[in-house]
């Protein structure tokens, strides 16, 4: 019988070296481009107590969290599915600030489930939250900068797809439906199953039952916009939703490949609360950064604060990377030569990989990834040459 106890669990797996070390360069230059726009990085722990790594009504992210108890005080524990919770409760409580805070964060998130398709349980997310402001500018600040992030990374070929919330919670509030049809509704559009809308609409409104009929069909370009104001009540409500998907889609277009609108797109209904949206690339079945506003999260707090926000994650922007080899070394023998460590010493400072070969077998030096390697000159000089088979 084979061991198998160095078999990981399904959808988990190892990044090795050269993987590894091109995605810990991508982390640092998101973070450093969210750094330079005012985002300041914070590090919540991986574990928490339950309650507060759940969003309230969102079954989604209850689904998706593994849990588990805690030996010292009994109490459930969970390992976060998502960091955007635990940086909302660092805003509400532990910085406490009353004007705009900019936060971000990067580090790894456990889904119970893959994500999507080919995709790992483990992912490492990287993202960014804007707190104090519920304008539209702070929603286009913090889609541009997940554009930047995605073009900065050489992903190219963006389709943003843009989406609000607010329209379907308007017509399901101006209409006083039940929560249970409301989620009914909610699942429908959600899957496009406009045969079961036709049924779950009867008895409403005209007004209503008509826009929520329309809503799975309004999805395109941007001039979705304009069929919506023809075909979607008056309310202000909508008014003010259709108005904010249209300066948003018109600014951002220069940075996008293109743009969509999706106004049955209720991705996070439960605790989003005004646009949400979603970056899509061609090699990719599901979206490779998303985000949206979510004004409500903070409550779970005592604290609500306006804020929107966004995440990626790294190891799927990897994936669709064109393969790059990892930079080669310089070899150096393993002496006890004052000259010579003053040489590795002064390489390194220059940002040079220096390899010392611990082993000097001639047979084993492929596996130090090195092309060139440090030769004596003479008594106390060394130089670096092409490293010959």
């Amino acid at each position: 019988m084979s061991n198998s106890n160095w078999l990981l669990p399904e959808y988990i797996q190892d990044i090795l070296p050269q993987d590894a070390a091109r995605i810990e360069r991508m982390r640092a230059d998101v973070l450093e481009l969210l750094r330079l726009s005012g985002y300041q990085l914070v590090a919540p722990p991986l574990l928490e107590y339950v309650e507060s790594l759940l969003i309230s009504g969102s079954s989604d992210m209850d689904l998706r969290t593994f849990k588990l108890v805690d030996q010292l005080s009994g109490r459930t524990l969970a390992l976060r599915a998502d960091t955007t919770p635990q940086v909302a409760r660092i805003d509400a409580h532990l910085l406490n600030r009353q004007g705009v805070t900019r936060l971000c964060y990067a580090g790894s998130v456990l889904h119970t489930q893959p994500a999507g398709l080919m995709r790992t349980r483990e992912l490492l997310q990287i993202g960014a939250e804007l707190y104090g402001h519920s304008g539209l500018e702070s929603d286009l600040e913090v889609q541009r900068l997940m554009l930047q992030a995605l073009a900065l990374l050489g992903i190219e070929g963006v389709h943003l797809d843009l989406g609000h919330v607010a329209l379907f919670r308007a017509l399901a509030t101006r209409a006083e439906i039940s929560p249970t049809l409301e989620t009914e509704l909610f699942n429908a559009l959600q899957c496009k199953d406009e045969s079961a809308l036709r049924g779950l609409v009867q008895g409403l409104q005209p007004a209503i039952k008509n826009a929520l009929l329309a809503l799975p069909q309004l999805y395109g370009g941007i001039e979705v916009i304009k069929r919506a104001r023809a075909v979607l009540p008056d309310y202000a409500e909508v008014t003010a939703a259709l108005n904010q998907l249209e300066q948003v889609a018109m600014q951002l277009q220069p940075m996008a490949h293109d743009i969509g609108i999706d106004l049955a797109e209720l991705r996070g209904y439960h605790y989003h609360s005004g646009m949400v949206f979603a970056a899509y690339h061609v090699d990719s079945h599901d979206a490779i950064a998303l985000g949206g506003r979510y004004d409500d999260v903070g409550k779970s707090f005592g604290r609500a604060r306006a804020a929107t926000g966004f995440s990626m994650d790294l190891r799927q922007l990897h994936g669709l990377l064109p393969p790059q080899k990892q930079p080669m070394g310089i070899l150096a023998p393993h002496l006890d030569d004052s000259a010579l460590q003053a040489e590795i010493v002064r390489l390194r400072s220059l940002g040079h990989v220096v390899v010392v070969d611990l082993l000097g077998d001639q047979l084993l030096r492929n596996e130090l990834n090195c092309d060139r390697e440090l030769v004596k000159q003479s008594k106390n000089i060394w130089k670096v040459v092409a490293l010959h088979s």
